[in-house]
């Protein structure tokens, strides 16, 4: 079988997609802007060939790439990155070389957020109101409608990039003075916790792995205000979110993928969409699947490429916490004291790669138990200020 993967390097764990599918007996070919000298050796060893671009924007020189692996060896079966960023480049090459997956007339609905709503809606799922604000006086609008705040975010985005809240009339003038030029969407502002559902299903749409988690805030406020983070894999997923996130799946009809959906849990306990995305959740989260069941996500989702009657076997075992700290704090508990206080419960820490601090903190710390209680308490011990 002919796998494609784009930028196989980034992010840093993705290499380990590459090396499953290579031990499963694929043919693994790549296509990134990085020399192949600078990959690390796992990742150039799982790969059958490497066709390094100068650009991967360019889309002219990732059709000429992926006509080369053609006329090399054959038909590709599958092209994936896995990669939010790069999902639209997949689709075009996915319509022009005719291979299974999301193609070009599919990506409107799961890149835009205006788009998103639509689908929403239409299966009949709670969303925030609110739509494109072309001008301020469409934002005006919405807002005598909605009432401040507001939350304007751009209508193609990832991680809540460029996103903000409205508090009054002279936020919402800046925020124009100071627009970039892409369309952005405003919607209310809705309190509550948000609660992720994600998972992999199978060429028919059907559930082959599921884990949930719930996050200390959203990802603007950290963004914005430059808070620590932390959020957790539940071990029981509740009903109400299991049926809103089944629906949404055969909403967006989502196939042999990853997905990340975001709901927020408001004061009433009601559930309401914020986004889908056709990815795995970011950071280190693939690595609190394997946490939190004692599974290899990787291997699992190579053995799906390979195999799609696949069927997998996983339990919940732990609750597991991802805790990320900025260096811009100062922390009761010094690194050495955290390794020495939580010792067994503490499965990784690391590091981050600067583009994921913005969201993620600077060195992050994953946490395993199978009592919430002992998880919180580590999770205070690690984030605690002074």
């Amino acid at each position: 079988m002919n796998i494609l993967f784009l930028s196989p390097h980034f992010p840093p764990n993705y290499y380990r997609f590459c090396l499953r599918l290579k031990e499963l007996g694929a043919t693994v070919l790549a296509i990134a802007d990085e020399p192949f000298d600078r990959l690390r050796t796992e990742l150039q060893q799982a790969l059958t060939e490497y066709r390094q671009v100068d650009n991967m924007e360019d889309y002219d020189q990732l059709l000429r790439a992926c006509g080369y692996f053609t006329y090399r060896y054959g038909k590709m079966d599958r092209i994936e990155s896995l990669n939010e960023h790069w999902l639209a480049g997949e689709a075009r090459l996915r319509t022009d070389f005719n291979v299974p997956g999301i193609k070009n007339k599919d990506t409107a609905k799961i890149k835009q957020k205006s788009e998103m709503k639509k689908v929403f809606r239409s299966a009949g799922i709670p969303v925030a109101q609110g739509g494109i604000i072309p001008t301020i006086e469409a934002a005006r609008q919405w807002i005598a409608k909605l009432g401040y705040p507001v939350v304007v975010k751009p209508d193609i985005g990832v991680g809540s990039a460029k996103t903000y809240r409205l508090e009054s009339d002279r936020d919402l003038a800046q925020f124009f003075s100071e627009k970039p030029y892409v369309d952005y969407v405003l919607e209310e502002y809705i309190e509550g916790t948000i609660h992720s559902f994600d998972g992999i299903t199978d060429k028919d749409g059907r559930l082959l792995f599921v884990a949930s988690h719930v996050y200390s805030q959203g990802v603007m406020e950290t963004v914005n205000e430059k808070r620590h983070v932390s959020f957790y894999s539940v071990r029981q997923i509740p009903e109400d979110l299991m049926e809103l996130g089944l629906r949404t799946l055969k909403a967006f009809d989502v196939r042999e993928r990853f997905f990340h959906f975001e709901f927020f849990r408001t004061s009433d306990g009601s559930l309401v969409a914020l986004e889908v995305n056709m990815r795995p959740p970011g950071g280190l989260t693939l690595d609190m699947f394997n946490f939190a069941n004692d599974i290899d996500i990787y291997g699992l989702w190579a053995q799906l490429v390979m195999d799609p009657s696949v069927t997998f076997t996983y339990e919940h075992k732990y609750y597991c916490a991802y805790v990320g700290r900025r260096s811009s704090n100062s922390y009761v508990n010094s690194h050495e004291e955290v390794l020495t206080r939580l010792g067994d419960l503490l499965c990784h820490h690391e590091r981050l790669s600067p583009i994921f601090q913005l969201a993620m903190g600077d060195y992050s710390y994953l946490v395993r138990s199978t009592r919430l209680a002992q998880l919180r308490e580590a999770v205070d011990f690690i984030l605690a200020v002074r």
